[in-house]
């Protein structure tokens, strides 16, 4: 049978930049092996699968794989599987914003789609509550992985820590963007600390940043679900947001900020995170967003 597809750029205003994914927007009938065999041949960090909800609150059910494996979250999956949904008409859209909810394997979670004329502009998701490892105390592993010295990491002064907020993601902190330029990873290496810790990705970042509105600098790795280098990382920019606000890296007043992300791709990026805090001054929730630019449509001979 043929399926159709569409394949879009997240956390971009123009094309051939962010983070392509490719949008199945008519997933039933396929099978799990034929998902994945269709996301490996897409080859992108993720192609998604849409699908009647099984919850009634939900507009659709979102499955989503990387060229390895299916993952139960993403962000740049629900930013531009909703862009895609809104555009061809799938629920109404009302201005200025139209809250629509989708179900992923985490659970039912909101999406605020912007509206403007009629159409869709930002996608803003709220993921789920952060959750947070142990603070990780041996550089050593992690220097190893990323081809740097030790004493580089050390010279950052945040802790390199697991934080989740649907998908568990290793942040770890470099001084500058020299060093982040300076990455060599060993991605047989990476994978054993990611699995060792329980993490998918590695998200490598600093608060120097080449764009003077942007409030930090990042790099994403993902060896073990298939994905080297990642241009934009929905699900690993939230989790960032609420590790600032807990280490006191994020001023207090301060509730948004934006992740530039891709440059060393030559896919530049721009996620922008918001946190909520509760009167304790702890993240209690975290909402990410961006705009989304079509690319290709087609079919897929299945």
């Amino acid at each position: 049978m043929k399926i159709t597809f569409e394949q879009v750029d997240v956390f971009t205003d123009r094309p051939f930049a962010g983070n392509p994914l490719c949008v199945v927007p008519d997933g039933a009938g396929l099978s799990t092996e034929q998902m994945q065999a269709i996301a490996k041949e897409m080859n992108l960090s993720e192609t998604t699968f849409v699908l009647p909800p099984t919850d009634p609150q939900a507009a659709y059910w979102m499955r989503i794989f990387t060229p390895a494996k299916e993952i139960p979250f993403a962000g740049h999956p629900s930013v531009g599987t909703a862009y895609v949904m809104a555009c061809a008409g799938r629920f109404p859209l009302q201005e200025p914003v139209t809250r629509i909810f989708q179900q992923v394997g985490i659970g039912t979670l909101p999406l605020d789609i912007e509206v403007t004329d009629g159409k869709p502009g930002r996608v803003v998701m709220t993921q789920g509550a952060p959750s947070f490892g142990a603070v990780l105390r041996d550089l050593t592993p992690f220097a190893d992985a990323l081809g740097l010295d030790p004493l580089i990491l050390a010279r950052a002064k945040l802790p390199i820590q697991v934080v989740s907020t649907g998908l568990e993601h290793l942040m770890v902190p470099l001084p500058d963007l020299e060093a982040m330029g300076g990455l060599q990873p060993n991605f047989s290496a990476l994978d054993v600390v990611l699995r060792d810790r329980g993490a998918l990705g590695c998200f490598v970042f600093t608060l120097e940043t080449i764009s003077s509105d942007a409030f930090a600098h990042a790099r994403m790795f993902a060896p073990g679900a298939g994905i080297s280098e990642d241009p934009a990382t929905g699900s690993a920019a939230g989790p960032l947001g609420a590790y600032l606000a807990i280490h006191g890296a994020l001023p207090g007043k301060q509730t948004s900020f934006v992740i530039e992300q891709g440059v060393e791709m030559g896919r530049p990026s721009r996620i922008w995170v918001e946190v909520g805090r509760d009167a304790a001054g702890m993240p209690n929730m975290i909402r990410v967003g961006g705009t989304t630019v079509p690319v290709i449509r087609g079919t897929i001979q299945v």
